[in-house]
């Protein structure tokens, strides 16, 4: 199976955008779904932005995310959110959605990754 993303834009500073990740023939019974972004100048980050456990909804958050992005999900559908608010120029990246097979919720070292979608935050 494949993870798709979507939502990726233009946005201006400040502004907000919501990116999804359809996983819906995840056949697993306990994974994590993470967000994670990818610079020219860093690279695909090691840590997610954002993740969640599909067993109890637990989220994770990187510190620079804390406060401006949310991760949620349609369960009916097995579709995952990242809302992201209030964007600045520093995160301006290729977001990948990824899935790591773990009963905990761990936001690293991802086993699938879906197709980049890409963000970019300029006036």
């Amino acid at each position: 199976f494949q993870l798709q993303a979507f939502g990726g834009g233009l946005v201006q500073p400040g502004g907000s955008l919501t990116l999804s990740c359809e996983a819906s023939k995840v056949t697993f019974d306990y994974y994590t779904i993470g967000w994670f972004r990818q610079t020219p100048e860093k690279g695909r980050e090691a840590v997610g932005v954002a993740c969640m456990s599909s067993d109890d909804g637990q989220t994770y958050y990187q510190g620079s995310a804390k406060g401006r992005f949310t991760i949620s999900r349609d369960s009916g559908n097995n579709i995952y959110y990242l809302q992201m608010n209030n964007l600045q120029a520093e995160d301006t990246a290729i977001y990948y959605c990824g899935l790591k097979t773990t009963w905990a919720l761990k936001c690293y070292d991802m086993d699938i990754w879906g197709k980049g979608t890409l963000v970019t935050v300029s006036s």
